[in-house]
């Protein structure tokens, strides 16, 4: 297993490439450039010896690690998401190895605002003597989820290189834009050819995640009167501040994201936009339970009716799309995906931790679409920051317990 310390120099090549996707965007992938990081990917697996390893026109990339046994093993995915989040810059990423980390701050030299510390990031308490990876903090570090695909990489070489390892088919894949929602939009699950998966795309050490946020898009749009600002005393009703006095009417204390933790659901506006004439504001809903996302949603639709009803020839109108659905749904009617990944963490020495997704991931999708597919950790830690940091001990664990998840899947069968 000496092969498993490689995770860390794959890791700091891969954050180096601007992979960063685009919400707005009506392209998929949504931006190029998420596609150079696959054409290198796609590269080492073929020097791996992964002959069918290549991209497609929508950019996944595909590639299947040829079975070590003659047994009837179920066919297995490892994925990983390219793209980071859109929220801090992926550009210029400047990787710092913070060797055997003594537990003092650790202050970023090109923002020396962004301090990481244990005071701010409990996790961290955890890591000393560990290697911190961080950024230079002005951009993301891109450990969500490139720590994934490195640890996929990783474990794809061992795999693919030591055949003295029994396991079954095990199919590689890595996808664009799931950080927009749109991860699994165009992928042929024929064409995957796998019976399970497992994302690699989670937190702490040893954590396990079946469960997910349902979650829903919500717009509401306002439709005003526009008048001449000169002479439109009596005539204009100004659909953005309409708009302002419905954010104002959000509850203070409660369901948003800022106010809740563990299995509570929260309304979220994250994107406002319009005219006196014509304005929206955009909402993310999201709860474990499916049915509570209606019951956000009639609250937001009752704040809108009460305020625009103060405002004579005012409208307004809700539009609902549905997003990804809890995984936990389908996950537990295949007990065996979660209780092998439970083992292979333990086998690797871990305390198992399970957790529950305050969010989705690409098994959310795909686990409606008929692949069950649960997460495991990565070390990946406050993502979508400039503070965003991975610990390599944390990567190389994650490693080994793929190693041993392909091991037990053969066993099994």
């Amino acid at each position: 297993m000496a092969l498993i310390a490689g995770v860390k120099d794959k890791f700091l090549r891969y954050v180096q490439i601007d992979t960063q996707s685009d919400p707005h965007s009506s392209s998929y992938p949504s931006t190029e450039k998420q596609k150079d990081l696959g054409r290198v990917l796609v590269d080492e697996l073929q020097q791996m010896g992964l002959s069918d390893a290549h991209m497609d026109n929508w950019g996944y990339v595909f590639a299947t690690i040829p079975s070590t046994t003659n047994k009837s093993v179920p066919v297995i995915c490892f994925c990983a998401h390219m793209d980071t989040s859109p929220d801090c810059s992926g550009t210029d990423v400047r990787p710092i190895v913070h060797e055997r980390w003594d537990g003092s701050d650790i202050i970023l030299p090109d923002d020396r605002r962004q301090v990481v510390s244990i005071k701010d990031h409990p996790y961290l308490q955890e890591k000393i003597g560990e290697d911190i990876i961080t950024a230079s903090g002005t951009t993301l570090l891109g450990a969500d989820d490139k720590a994934g695909v490195a640890i996929v990489m990783q474990a794809a070489e061992i795999l693919a290189t030591d055949n003295s390892i029994e396991h079954g088919a095990i199919k590689i894949l890595f996808t664009p834009d799931e950080e927009v929602g749109r991860g699994v939009e165009h992928l042929d699950l024929q064409k995957l050819g796998a019976q399970y998966a497992y994302t690699l795309d989670g937190s702490e050490r040893g954590s396990l995640e079946d469960e997910t946020f349902s979650a829903d898009a919500l717009i509401l749009t306002v439709y005003g009167i526009s008048a001449h600002p000169g002479f439109a005393k009596g005539k204009l009703v100004n659909a953005v501040k309409i708009i302002g006095e419905i954010i104002h009417e959000l509850p203070k204390t409660g369901l948003s994201p800022e106010t809740t933790e563990l299995r509570e659901g929260f309304i979220h506006p994250v994107h406002m936009e319009g005219t006196a004439e014509e304005a929206s504001l955009h909402f993310i809903i999201r709860d474990f339970s499916a049915s509570q996302l209606k019951v956000y949603e009639n609250l937001i639709e009752t704040i809108a009716s009460h305020v625009v009803e103060k405002y004579p020839g005012a409208s307004f109108r809700v539009v609902v799309k549905e997003q990804y659905r809890n995984m936990k749904d389908v996950i537990e009617q295949h007990p065996n995906v979660t209780a092998f990944a439970m083992e292979a963490i333990a086998r690797a020495g871990m305390p198992v931790r399970k957790l529950s997704v305050r969010g989705g991931t690409d098994g959310s999708r795909l686990s409606f679409m008929g692949l069950p597919c649960p997460n495991i950790f990565t070390g990946e830690m406050a993502f979508h920051s400039l503070q965003e940091y991975v610990s390599v001990q944390d990567m190389e664990k994650a490693v080994e317990t793929v190693i041993e998840l392909s091991k037990i899947w053969a066993e099994k069968s």
